[in-house]
């Protein structure tokens, strides 16, 4: 089986030596805590924009940043396992900044995909894609659902 999780500086050497099998490349990013149905169109949406896709995984470390010290619930090895047993992708980069802004400069992808409930404006990561000249797509949400909103519904059950 192809290695599909990677160290960024690994993957950078990888798709330097050979684009052609890269590119058009698609990159998007989150926690992927608990992967559920949206998780899943969403990443087959992103894939359909080029080529490859390339998912940036938020660290524990990360995680616990942004969506506080009970997350997250599934360790970031894990949820990388999980994440390259999906279908649309084809390589996962933990990272452990807050933004994946460093990742994106290292990879330079075609298109940056996101959700649909951002908005370019909201997006950390958009200048530095707009400046390399990067495509920003924002993935229509088929199903609106949410892993804080799966959480808070466990927890009510308790």
């Amino acid at each position: 089986m192809p290695k599909i999780i990677f160290e960024l500086e690994e993957f950078v050497e990888l798709i330097t030596r050979s684009p052609a099998d890269w590119r058009p490349l698609v990159f998007t990013n989150g926690c992927f805590d608990l992967i559920h149905v949206g998780h899943v169109r969403y990443l087959q949406s992103a894939k359909a924009l080029g080529k490859t896709l390339v998912v940036g995984l938020n660290s524990d470390r990360s995680v616990q940043e942004l969506k506080g010290k009970s997350r997250p619930i599934v360790p970031e090895e894990q949820r990388a396992e999980v994440m390259a047993a999906l279908k649309p992708v084809d390589a996962v980069i933990i990272f452990p900044e807050a933004t994946a802004i460093k990742t994106i400069k290292a990879i330079a992808p075609d298109f940056y995909a996101k959700g649909g409930d951002y908005s370019v404006e909201n997006l950390p990561e958009a200048p530095t894609v707009t400046e390399y000249g990067g495509k920003i797509a924002l993935v229509q949400i088929e199903i609106p659902s949410s892993t804080t909103n799966i959480v808070k519904r466990i927890l009510a059950m308790q």
